[in-house]
């Protein structure tokens, strides 16, 4: 490992950071505006669908593509088509051209980037940093990226009332590139050995070869069937509760940015937590209890009528992401050989991205015929259900407890 990790990986979680503000005003920007414009759980669905989608049929040839290429490289790329396209999306909008479906066409766009870049930053970090650092520094960059969320809605609020939803959309153009520039001028990594060597294999021999390895690998098999369903779950909350706080507390601006900053503070206590704690010895101890309090609070989100104790369990909800997202992350570093990551990420970003869609194609219309609260209801009691699968599973339990790489 380079004696210089600490600086690599300070210059390109600054780059990630850079070019994350900028995507996380337009996201709060988009989502807001369809969710005030339209008032409709199908417009919110078909916003979503088009944000996933693209990063399901991407996610697998970028994964082999973050296996056979320069991860740096593909980063790089990945942010520069996001850029792009906010920029057109950002010219139109300025000629008049102020159209819900343009707004669903730059969802689906920043959807491709996104299938790049999740696959290749997941097996790019352990090119950087030692494997004993890797819990410290997945939690500290989990926080980083909180504090941001937690600075954009605000930003982006303000902005929304001062400004033009155009102003947004060109601050995340800048912010992209100073974020490409960072890693193309400063931060010098030489590639990974199988992007050096001469590729044998075909492109599709290398993505079945990635899919057996899944299918044979008793962990990462057993982890993905349960991020599957909890993607599914977890979808009402993730995405309905703007809409939700819209209709039940009332849909001014500030509430919106409330339940956005109070997610985002839990978020970054959550990270900061794990920075310093790690969690428990055996990993998996701290994702079963990270997705008892997801499961927990969700339901409290169905019952609860005040909307600052509302807030508060979006807060504690915030707390268990990271307390979950970092073992879990940490946990794939370790297991995964190295040539395998780019393909193992990318199918985890094949899930999410098919998963979550699917759930809203389910609760998103629901949402226009009974009440968001009882699809909230409903969710919370089967992922706390769920959470028994992770401690009780001998395979998932005996692969908490080691650091080192498994054979498969």
């Amino acid at each position: 490992m380079n004696k210089n990790w600490k600086r690599e990986i300070i210059l390109f979680l600054t780059s990630q950071t850079i070019s994350l503000f900028g995507s996380s005003l337009v996201q709060y920007a988009i989502t807001w505006y369809i969710t005030l414009k339209t008032q409709s759980g199908m417009m919110m669905t078909i916003a979503i669908i088009c944000g996933f989608l693209p990063t399901f049929f991407l996610s697998p040839f970028a994964g082999v593509w973050a296996d056979r290429y320069n991860r740096k490289i593909l980063i790089m790329i990945s942010d520069s088509i996001i850029a792009a396209a906010t920029l057109i999306l950002a010219i139109l909008f300025l000629t008049g051209h102020k159209y819900i479906w343009l707004l669903f066409v730059i969802s689906a766009i920043r959807a491709l980037g996104s299938g790049i870049q999740i696959p290749a930053v997941g097996a790019f970090i352990p090119q950087l940093v030692p494997e004993d650092k890797l819990t410290k520094v997945n939690a500290t960059n989990g926080s980083i990226q909180s504090l941001v969320m937690l600075i954009s809605p605000m930003l982006s609020g303000v902005l929304l009332t001062m400004a033009s939803i155009e102003t947004i959309f060109f601050i995340d153009v800048i912010t992209a590139v100073i974020g490409v520039l960072t890693l193309l001028l400063f931060l010098h990594v030489p590639a990974h050995a199988k992007a050096m060597e001469k590729q044998e294999t075909s492109y599709f021999s290398d993505m079945a070869e990635g899919f057996n390895y899944i299918k044979n690998h008793e962990y990462v098999k057993k982890f993905f069937v349960f991020c599957a369903f909890f993607f599914f779950l977890v979808s009402p909350a993730a995405f309905l509760t703007p809409l939700q706080v819209s209709r039940t507390f009332g849909s001014e601006v500030w509430r919106l940015t409330a339940i956005e900053i109070t997610f985002s503070i839990g978020m970054m206590v959550g990270g900061i937590v794990m920075a310093y704690w790690g969690g428990f010895k055996n990993k998996i101890y701290t994702m079963t209890m990270s997705s008892f309090i997801t499961g927990i609070c969700t339901f409290a989100l169905g019952v609860i009528p005040i909307f600052w104790v509302y807030l508060t369990f979006m807060i504690l909800i915030g707390i268990s992401i990271p307390i979950f997202n970092t073992p879990s992350t940490v946990l794939l570093q370790e297991k995964v050989e190295g040539d395998f990551l780019g393909r193992v990420f990318g199918v985890l970003a094949m899930i999410s991205s098919v998963m979550m869609p699917m759930g809203m194609l389910l609760f998103g219309p629901l949402s226009d015929i009974i009440k968001i609260e009882w699809l909230l209801i409903i969710t919370g009691i089967m992922m706390f259900i769920q959470s028994f699968f992770l401690i009780g599973n001998k395979a998932l339990v005996e692969a908490g407890k080691s650091n080192s790489k498994s054979e498969v």
